[in-house]
């Protein structure tokens, strides 16, 4: 593990494993380019995420990609996590210009130069498929964030690229017993690589909600500051907290108006309070 412009950098154990394999396997320097490639993509994402003031705690490097993790202290709007997100994409696109132009001026190996252009655009490519845990992903759900409620959000687009993830894996299990040995162990490796991150992340869904929740308050200064209009959600005394809370929006303030089955507004009480109870609760019963 190494620090970069106070960035922990580290590796996972595969990774080494795959590096080591390859000096033996001969592919020792296509391997290497092609993660230096992903890696400087990661850079992308990181260095987006620190302009936009939200902190960058690690860039992880798996046996398939990269990951760079991003801190999330109620900076992270849906459009900068967009913005975030194309970064890495756009890292390659800028690669694939340098390389053209040292190709135009005939300055190095044709045959290597070509190797990173392909490189480039495969990672970049891929990285914008809809899929989660891919850039595409991160940037369909920002965008659904925007108009369905979070909880809801981060339930279905998870969901669907568990799916997803599954019918990639099936396609490669059925191209291998048809007979073809080689793409499909390729594919099966990323659609079993996807399906394991799509899973992990789908199990800690409670767990970022909340962190979502903690961070309202910072999302009420922001739409005071430019006087948002409050959205409002229906409430029947009986419902339970969690319940109102997973229809909160991302980028929307609420108010909760609280009425009885005639319909009679009962209470209207800001989002800050149903929050607050909501922990209260939590806290009591532990």
């Amino acid at each position: 593990m190494i620090r970069l412009w106070g960035v922990r950098v580290s590796m996972h154990p595969f990774f080494v494993i795959i590096m080591l394999a390859s000096l033996v396997t001969g592919h020792f320097i296509e391997l290497i380019t092609l993660f230096a490639i992903v890696f400087i993509h990661e850079c992308g994402h990181a260095a987006a995420a620190a302009l936009l003031g939200c902190r960058v705690v690690s860039i992880q490097m798996l046996p398939f990609g990269g990951v760079a993790v991003i801190e999330d202290g109620g900076k992270l709007t849906a459009w900068r996590e967009i913005a975030i997100a194309l970064a890495g994409p756009l890292q390659n696109i800028f690669m694939v210009g340098v390389v053209l132009l040292l190709q135009y001026m005939q300055v190095g190996d044709p045959i290597f130069l070509s190797y990173i252009i392909q490189g480039n655009l495969l990672i970049a490519l891929f990285n914008l498929l809809p899929i989660l845990p891919l850039d595409g992903g991160k940037i369909v759900q920002a965008l659904v964030s925007l108009i369905a409620p979070y909880y809801t959000t981060l339930m279905w687009t998870y969901r669907i690229s568990i799916l997803v993830s599954t019918g990639v894996i099936v396609y490669a299990v059925v191209r291998w017993i048809a007979g073809d040995y080689g793409l499909p162990l390729n594919i099966l490796l990323v659609g079993l690589f996807l399906f394991y991150s799509n899973v992990t992340d789908y199990r800690n869904i409670p767990y970022r909600f909340i962190r979502f929740l903690m961070n309202r308050e910072g999302a009420f200064v922001h739409h005071a500051a430019i006087g948002s209009l409050a959205q409002p959600i229906i409430s029947f005394p009986a419902k339970p907290l969690d319940t109102i809370l997973r229809l909160l929006k991302r980028e929307r303030y609420h108010m909760v108006y609280v009425m009885n089955r005639q319909g009679r507004i009962l209470a209207v009480l800001p989002e800050q309070r149903i929050i607050s109870s909501y922990f209260k609760q939590n806290a009591d019963k532990s």
